[in-house]
């Protein structure tokens, strides 16, 4: 897949929403069963309607290494969409270049939730080191007690890696989350990304704005506006009564309030890593 240059004054990109349909195979392991569909259609209509170029599509964990629907929906427009898979630790090379040519960018590993760490030196080295290769990125999703042990492999094998939702940190503890404070430590990598999305993970929705409130200048502090990224969380799965992707939005724009700022995370620091341009 070829990926057209895009003015950057056009750019507004949404680095974090899902796409999926009741009827779809679902991982036998899960922690969520969606009870409603989500089109890729839906997804773009509200691009449209909130003023976004662009969007990335994240594998839910509940449909599990099988990314057809994610694969068809970026097909829908794959000029506007990129794709975060989800992979097994022995999938092939011929396997992870079929993705790219879909026009997905990188994988992500769902480890909320208790799930069991992936021996990341070990059985998960080697398609680790291929997606080094390529340039693609990681995405972590783990309570931030426990961002050490995922992240320091993966920085070690000299991979990009993106922290979802602020680091997923201990409602009460906030910014004083050990494991928060580990993320805020390793920004000098310049390996790593963080998204500002889903407020309402870090302790509900005004707990988790709270929260955020107090850790955005200490983020923009280390991290600076071009490892910063934001990500709707559409279609919020399990908090759809405390939000929607306008909320989301009007949030973030209240969170980050220098334009410039805004403009940054939206549009260069998300274009550069999701290949938009």
């Amino acid at each position: 897949m070829s990926f057209p240059a895009v003015p950057p004054a056009a750019l507004r990109i949404d680095t974090h929403a899902h796409v999926f349909a009741r009827g779809l195979p679902m991982a036998d392991v899960r922690r969520y069963t969606p009870a409603y569909d989500v089109t890729v259609d839906e997804y773009l209509a509200r691009l449209d309607a909130h003023g976004m170029s662009h969007g990335v599509l994240v594998q839910p964990s509940f449909l599990g290494s099988d990314n057809d629907y994610l694969l068809q929906a970026i097909a829908r427009a794959p000029q506007r969409l990129r794709g975060i898979a989800m992979v097994d630790a022995d999938v092939g090379l011929a396997q992870l270049q079929a993705l790219q040519q879909g026009g997905v960018v990188g994988i992500r590993l769902n480890l909320v939730g208790g799930a069991p760490l992936p021996d990341l030196r070990g059985v998960w080295h080697d398609t680790l080191t291929h997606i080094a290769a390529m340039g693609w990125q990681v995405e972590i999703h783990r309570e931030a007690a426990d961002l050490p042990l995922v992240l320091e492999p993966l920085l070690a094998l000299g991979l990009n890696v993106v922290v979802d939702h602020f680091g997923r940190v201990d409602a009460a503890l906030g910014v004083d989350d050990p494991g928060f404070g580990y993320l805020l430590s390793i920004a000098a990598s310049r390996q790593v990304w963080v998204k500002l999305s889903a407020q309402y993970r870090n302790g509900g929705s005004e707990g988790g704005a709270r929260f955020a409130r107090r850790a955005w200048p200490l983020l923009r502090r280390h991290f600076g506006v071009d490892r910063l990224l934001w990500g709707s969380d559409w279609p919020h799965t399990q908090h759809e009564s405390v939000t929607d992707y306008g909320d989301s939005w009007r949030r973030f724009e209240a969170l980050v309030s220098d334009e410039q700022d805004r403009r940054r995370i939206t549009g260069e620091t998300a274009a550069q890593l999701f290949r938009f341009g």
